[in-house]
Parts: C-alpha cells; sequence; structure tokens
C-alpha cells in the first residue's frame, strides 16, 4: 500500500503512516495508541524466521507474540491469513502458492459471471441508485448516477433480483466507509470494496449484504494489493461473523451474542445487570454495533485492527484450515498435547473447561463485557436511561486501549468460567 507520501523509519516511529488520514479529518478521528514494539510486536524479521526452508510455519511462535505486541502494518496481510484460517501452517509454499493461484482463478471466474448480469462490476465504477423495482422493473432514470449503465429488461430470476436489489445500498454503505482515509480518495479503492462485497453477496444470498460487512471488509481491501486475496481473506472473516448478519422477521443473529454478554454480566457483575435491567436494557441491544462491526467505530483503524488479530490470535484453531476446506484430517486437541499448545490460549481455555462448541468464538463479548466493566461506576451513578447507556459507552471511542480490553476480556472470562463450573456443582 502506497503511504501518501510517508516512509516508514526504523523503529516504527509512526505507524499511522501505514494508513495515513486525509488532514481536514484528522480532528475528528481518534487517536492511535498502538507502537510497534522491539521483542513484543511480530515484526517482518520474526515472521519471516518462523517459516523452515519448503514453507512450514511455527504458528505457536507466531501466536505468542502476535499476543503479546500484535502485527507489525507491513506484514499484517500474509499473518491474517493464517490467522483466519485461508492457510493451513503444515502446508509448504509450493502448496500455498497453488491454493492462491486456484483461488484467483475462482475469484475471476465469480466476478465474470456477476459482470456480465452487472456490466459495472470490474469497471473501477460503483452503483448508487437502485437499478430495479422490487417487482423486477428497470428504473430508467437510475443511468446517471449508475455510470450510465441501465438494467434493460424486466428482471425475472429471483435469485438475480434479490441480488440486485442490494447493489445500491452496497455503493452507499462503500461511499461513507472509512473515507477519512487518504486510500479511499481513489475511486479505483472504493469500487475495489464494492466489487468484492458485491460478489460475496451474490454467493451467500441466503444472508444477503447486511450494513456493517463494508466495515469488515475495508481492510482486507487496504491490505491485500490483489482483489481476489482480499475476497478470500473477507470471506474466511466472515466464516466468524456470518452468523451476526443473519436476520429474520423477527431476530437478528447478533441476540445469540448479546444473550452470552447478558449471561457473563449477570455471572460476573450481578449488580451493573440489575440496573441495566431495570433501565429496560437487560437485552443488551446497545452493543448490537461493538459486536456486528468489531469495536471499529470505537477504535482508531490501526487499533481496530490491532484489538482483531489479538482476538484472532487468542481464538485461533488449527483445525479451521481443514474445518473450511472440508478435510478429513482434523486433529483432536483434547488428545494431543503437542496440538493443544497451537490453540490461541482463548480457545485453549475453552478445550480445557469441556465447554460445547457453541459457546466457542465469544471473546468479542467478553470484551465488551470488559468495557462495561471500565464504565461499571458511571453506569450505576449516572445511567438513568438507555440514551445515558448509550452516551456513556459512546465516549469510549478514541479512549480505549485494545491490549487492555483484552486482558481485562480474559479475565473476565476466567472469572465467568469459575462462576458457572461452581453453580452447576
Amino acid at each position: 500500500m502506497i503511504c501518501c507520501g510517508f516512509m516508514w523509519k526504523s523503529g516504527g516511529e509512526d505507524l499511522q503512516g501505514f494508513y495515513p488520514v486525509r488532514p481536514e479529518c484528522q480532528p475528528d478521528v481518534p487517536r492511535t495508541r498502538f507502537k510497534s514494539r522491539a521483542g513484543k510486536t511480530l515484526s517482518a524479521r520474526r515472521w519471516h524466521a518462523a517459516f523452515t526452508e519448503d514453507g512450514h510455519l511455527d504458528m505457536e511462535k507466531v501466536l505468542r507474540r502476535i499476543q503479546r505486541g500484535g502485527i507489525h502494518p507491513s506484514i499484517k496481510g500474509a499473518v491474517w491469513e493464517f490467522l483466519l484460517g485461508c492457510y493451513d501452517p503444515d502446508s509448504t509454499f509450493e502448496e500455498r502458492n497453488r491454493l492462491r493461484n486456484r483461488r484467483r482463478e475462482q475469484y475471476g471466474a465469480w466476478k465474470e459471471e456477476c459482470k456480465k448480469m452487472v456490466p459495472v462490476i470490474g469497471s473501477g465504477k460503483y452503483v448508487t441508485m437502485a437499478v430495479v423495482s422490487e417487482s423486477g422493473k428497470p428504473i430508467d432514470e437510475s443511468s446517471v448516477e449508475n455510470q450510465g449503465w441501465v438494467v434493460k429488461n424486466q428482471v425475472t430470476d429471483e435469485r438475480v433480483l434479490q441480488w440486485m436489489l442490494s447493489l445500491h445500498q452496497i455503493g452507499l454503505d462503500v461511499a461513507r466507509t472509512d473515507r477519512y482515509l487518504c486510500f479511499y480518495e481513489n475511486d479505483t479503492n472504493q469500487s475495489k470494496l464494492w466489487d468484492v462485497l458485491a460478489i460475496y453477496t451474490w454467493l451467500n444470498l441466503d444472508i444477503g449484504y447486511v450494513q456493517g460487512m463494508n466495515d469488515i471488509c475495508s481492510p482486507m481491501i487496504i491490505l491485500f494489493d490483489d482483489e481476489a486475496d482480499a475476497f478470500w481473506c473477507f470471506e474466511r472473516g466472515m466464516r466468524r461473523l456470518r452468523e451476526n448478519f443473519r436476520a429474520t422477521a423477527t431476530s437478528m443473529g447478533v441476540q445469540t451474542q448479546l444473550g452470552v454478554l447478558s449471561q457473563v454480566i449477570k455471572t460476573v457483575d450481578p449488580r451493573l445487570h440489575q440496573h441495566l435491567e431495570d433501565l429496560d436494557g437487560g437485552e443488551y441491544l446497545f452493543a448490537i454495533r461493538m459486536l456486528m462491526v468489531l469495536f471499529r467505530r470505537e477504535f482508531s483503524f490501526l487499533d481496530a485492527l490491532y484489538l482483531w488479530e489479538l482476538m484472532w490470535a487468542m481464538e485461533y484453531n488449527p483445525t479451521m484450515f481443514a474445518t473450511y476446506e472440508e478435510l478429513e484430517n482434523r486433529n483432536n486437541a483434547a488428545s494431543d498435547p503437542k496440538l493443544l499448545k497451537r490453540y490461541g490460549k482463548f480457545e485453549r481455555k475453552y478445550i480445557n473447561s469441556g465447554q460445547n462448541e457453541q459457546h466457542r468464538n465469544t471473546l468479542a463479548v467478553f470484551v465488551v463485557a470488559s468495557v462495561l466493566q471500565t464504565k461499571n461506576k458511571r453506569l450505576l451513578k449516572e445511567a438513568k436511561g438507555l440514551d445515558d447507556v448509550v452516551q456513556i459507552l459512546g465516549d469510549i471511542a478514541g479512549n480505549l486501549d485494545a491490549k487492555k480490553a483484552c486482558k481485562e476480556a480474559l479475565k473476565i472470562h476466567e472469572k465467568f468460567l469459575k462462576k458457572a463450573n461452581s453453580n452447576k456443582q
């Protein structure tokens, strides 16, 4: 990624330069707390040294380093591909190159398929006005807003119609995504984000496009030069999050995590839980945004990425790649002490405690719980209604420390497991 004239210096004095902010936006952007720390942050040198000659990765060593100090921006994309299960650490360089090329070809084929239906895809432009009505009739006046392209015939295929109805909403969200970053001053970069989201939506119409997916996808577009690589990283990231975005006429998928959050606070801080219940906030709906977009609005861009990789490292499961690729060679960590060491510390605790699969990968819930704990006194003293709760939590933007939040989350997790287990006995 080109850094708007910024040259990174040895020692990482100004990591914000990797994701420069437009000058006029700087006063309104949360300050960045993350700093590259020698001996703690995973550096490019340490990363490359973690591979054997033929490409096998020492994931245990990498996870320890990430959990201590995050990942240097120069290698984030490459490391994220392993954290999110795009690649198997036990694979070789040659095997990964073959898989990468195969995935790029597959993405290219999907893109061509979508382009035949909507020629704007891949053109460097994107759609911001509805192209068809809900009945499938073309909207002629959309031509000017949609780069001169217009649907010419009635759309009768239900799947195609459902997808086309989402395209302008994706475009409207893309136009608002991370606009304070220099990166998105370039229209081509915005269109790459739209292309990836449009193609992902076409392939996942059971969930479709939901606002917030743009916030999850944007960092991948920035980290990867190749659009196909960005797509696959986003696709793997969404494997962890997609149920949060699933919605029906009566419920949202994220309510499952909100239910876990309610259970956690009720267990570790019953007084705060009761206070929120009294304010009619016991369903914790005020935490939806934090969980849906993983704290993108509560942290600076760089700090949000730091928080993500800390959580992913702590939740890392070495069987992820085999599970996603539907392979048979999934090892049993419970009976293999060596493999157990390759799990993230949060995931390892769940395995050791014998918790059910459905409660896995909820570190984000415990991070929200840690945020509520930091505001415990203010919430108890000042919150007289849900608007007050929202305002108090709104004040945390730019004032949270990602590493401290994760550290406190692990403590709350430990406390929760102990109390939950003691209640069973």
